[in-house]
């Protein structure tokens, strides 16, 4: 049965609470514990048992953390590592122009300049090279360096590591592998083929995280000392959320005390960005993913690729105060690019049909540093995996976005040794690809069957999971301070979804070209103020800015708004229907 009997809500989608067990086993905890009901809710929507909430709440990272040697090759990477630092040998990162890849170069510069070395970073250009090595530059790279590291990319890239002669290439890397790896020195990757895939959730920087630990314990044993890791979780934080990793495991504690040491303000890239931003509370994942994150991207999306990589890392608060206002000034640029792209796109897509297992669409001169965000939007839209590919010429880059249950990754490889596709590879959530024009429709074509073949595209608008009903007076400050102990929230572990029930629109508002501001009022003297982005992008926005004095069940999370050194709650809408 419908959750407040919505069947299809102005967005089409089917409410669904929470089940019976779920309810009852949060019930039986707030009565066998003194953790707050709210707290509970999560906990058993988690499937978190009594006797581990403590543990859960707490997460430790001596607790969670793996043990580095439980990955392959991992022995070897220290060692060479640390063979480069002891001899002062010439060492270069090869990193990727995300955010991932610009936090692993980061740690790695970060720790190798507090033990007296400087590395060389190299980040390849988007549009220019494309993603991860490519021959002239691992040849350049190797005529002047004695190791190459790289780091978010690599795992793939057989040839060009083959041409870095005369130097040492180490991968640390998260990508799919295919069955065979290249020949370096080691590569470390808890998604090859080879590997249980246990560790498979941890994004880049948590490989290089756990690299720098090993290192850490062969330097110990030598009777060394390295720099100290726990200062440089800020980094494996944002790289985990700002690459969509999910928020389980280990993951769950390095975000955690990454925040911690976040909030502490000792690095001057972050501490630039947070300021260029606007941030004026305490970083919570929110910040990472939606502030910081898309800032770092931008150099990489647009301008130059290496931006990102060296604001991260500089320790110069007026290099890091540039760098920061120049990824601001690009991130508006990208937002720009990113809107008009995603108009054409979506109207393509649609013309298509969104009715089967892929959405895609492709078009001349899309930026390609901007065709992920948008694959993304479109992914949102039609509740399928979705491609966006941009054009120059003959050849096309693209990127695609996957939902839950559909290896795209594994796919789109799949495509790639049919020869459909120049090149591609990605994980189970996203991937990217190069395309020649006249095989584009057959490898759309071919993608949809693969992509059928695992589920994709079945039924209509996703059902919406609802944890509960709450009245806009409930909604406070330290209803959300107790939730965020079962934090923090992210993929993979999503914040607590609420359904406010029959309330009235006092006022609606736009809020630049496409958000829409409210305020809601029960009738009976509470009321909540709300936020709905992009609510012109589908029917949200114009049925609830032309409300008509109707009355609403709204849909959505609850956040902290501050202003003005005040805090209060607001609603972020996700969904709503008529009451």
């Amino acid at each position: 049965m419908a959750y407040l009997g919505v069947d299809s809500s102005l967005s089409g989608r089917r409410w669904v609470g929470p089940d019976i067990e779920t309810e009852r086993a949060a019930e039986m905890m707030r009565q066998q514990s003194d953790l707050p009901q709210a707290v509970c809710q999560v906990l058993a929507r988690r499937g978190v048992p009594l006797m581990e909430a403590r543990g859960f709440l707490d997460p430790k990272l001596k607790e969670l953390l793996p043990d580095p040697r439980g990955m392959k090759d991992m022995e070897i990477a220290a060692a060479r590592f640390l063979e480069a630092v002891r001899k002062r040998q010439r060492i270069a990162v090869f990193a990727d122009y995300d955010v991932d890849g610009g936090s692993s170069a980061a740690l790695l510069i970060r720790w190798l300049r507090e033990m007296g070395l400087m590395a060389t970073l190299y980040v390849p250009d988007r549009i220019d090279e494309g993603y991860g090595p490519n021959v002239p530059a691992m040849r350049d790279l190797a005529a002047n360096h004695d190791l190459i590291v790289c780091v978010d990319c690599g795992t793939l890239s057989h040839e060009p590591i083959a041409a870095a002669r005369g130097a040492d290439v180490i991968v640390l890397d998260h990508h799919l592998g295919a069955e065979t790896l290249p020949d370096c020195v080691a590569v470390v990757n808890p998604n090859r083929q080879d590997e249980s895939g246990d560790l498979g959730y941890l994004c880049a920087a948590g490989v290089v995280f756990l690299m720098l630990v090993e290192a850490g314990r062969q330097m110990r044993e030598a009777g060394a000392a390295g720099p100290n890791l726990m200062d440089m979780l800020d980094l494996v934080a944002l790289a985990t959320v700002a690459d969509v990793a999910p928020l389980i495991g280990a993951n769950r504690a390095l975000v955690r005390q990454g925040l911690k040491v976040m909030a502490q303000r000792r690095h001057p890239g972050l501490v630039a960005l947070a300021d260029v931003a606007r941030m004026d509370t305490a970083p919570n994942t929110y910040h990472l993913g939606f502030l910081l994150g898309p800032r770092v991207n931008a150099g990489g999306r647009i301008g130059q690729a290496d931006l990102g990589a060296r604001l991260l890392s500089t320790d110069s608060p007026s290099e890091a105060q540039a760098l920061a206002e120049r990824l601001d000034q690009l991130n508006s640029e990208r937002r720009e690019i990113e809107e008009a792209v995603r108009a054409a796109a979506l109207d393509q897509a649609e013309t298509r049909g969104l009715d089967g297992p892929l959405a895609w669409a492709a078009g001349e001169g899309w930026h390609p540093g901007v065709v992920g965000i948008v694959a993304s939007r479109l992914k949102e839209a039609a509740n399928r995996p979705a491609i966006v590919i941009g054009f120059d010429g003959d050849e096309g880059k693209g990127s695609g976005r996957s939902v839950s249950g559909v290896d795209l990754g594994a796919a789109i490889q799949r495509l790639a040794s049919e020869s459909l596709l120049v090149k591609g590879g990605g994980h189970r959530m996203a991937a990217g690809l190069t395309v020649m024009r006249d095989k584009l429709e057959a490898a759309m074509t071919r993608l949809s069957d693969l992509l059928a073949k695992q589920g994709a595209g079945q039924g209509g608008p996703a059902d919406l999971k609802l944890d509960g009903t709450l009245m806009p007076g409930a909604a406070t400050v330290d209803l959300l301070e107790q939730i965020e102990q079962a934090g923090p929230f992210g993929a993979g572990a999503p914040a607590p979804r609420y359904a406010l029930p029959d309330l009235q629109i006092r006022f609606a508002k736009r809020v630049g070209a496409s958000h829409l501001k409210l305020s809601l009022a029960d009738g009976m003297g509470g009321g909540l103020d709300a936020i709905l982005f992009g609510a012109f992008d589908g029917p949200l926005g114009p049925r609830l800015e032309n409300h008509g004095g109707a009355r609403f069940h709204f849909a959505g999370r609850l956040e902290v708004n501050s202003w003005g050194g005040r805090q209060s709650v607001q609603l972020r809408i996700e969904d709503a229907a008529e009451a």
